[in-house]
């Protein structure tokens, strides 16, 4: 940038002639820009012994697909692919509801104490259930959505059991 003195007297007087009219703003500060904050998520789950969504019944689909804001696409497309190994599995078959959400409750808690960032829920297809209908698949699915440790969860590969297992992503930070 050219100094003061190296600016000829025609030119800074054509450059005062030509801003003459200009008026200066009241205002000489521009907001910074702020980035914009995730938005926070709503309350996955009731506190404990207060399960208000477990008696609900939901279509679930055949395949599960979830992340929540803010888990990098990348991230959930490894754990999609099986890249991203299960440390520890829970085997829902043969067990009642409410055998399988103490048994989901505990294996949650545990792999959080233990710090794991994957793990296998097994619950099977339900070709065996009543009305031949997905009933651990369908609770399980609610369960992962209720459970805010769980960052991410999907349909298993075919090779590690398909549409009868969820791989699910766990947040590392303390446990519930």
């Amino acid at each position: 940038m050219a100094k003061k003195s190296d600016i000829p007297e025609e030119e800074r007087a054509l450059f005062r002639e030509a801003m003459s009219d200009v008026e200066s703003q009241a205002v000489d500060r521009v907001e910074p820009y702020h980035r914009r904050r995730a938005p926070r998520p709503l309350p996955h789950r009731a506190e404990e012994g207060q399960d208000v969504l477990a008696d609900l019944s939901v279509e679930t689909p055949e395949f599960f697909e979830f992340r929540r804001p803010g888990i990098q696409r990348r991230l959930y497309q490894d754990l999609a692919r099986g890249l991203i190994p299960p440390e520890q599995t829970l085997d829902l078959h043969g067990m009642r509801v409410t055998e399988a959400r103490t048994a989901f409750a505990r294996f949650l808690k545990a792999s959080l104490a233990r710090r794991l960032r994957c793990v296998r829920i097994v619950h099977g297809k339900g070709r065996n259930s009543a009305g031949n209908q997905p009933v651990l698949k369908q609770k399980t699915y609610q369960w992962l959505l209720q459970s805010d440790p769980v960052l991410a969860f999907t349909t298993a590969p075919r090779w590690d059991g398909g549409t009868g297992a969820t791989y699910v992503l766990l947040s590392r930070k303390a446990g519930p």
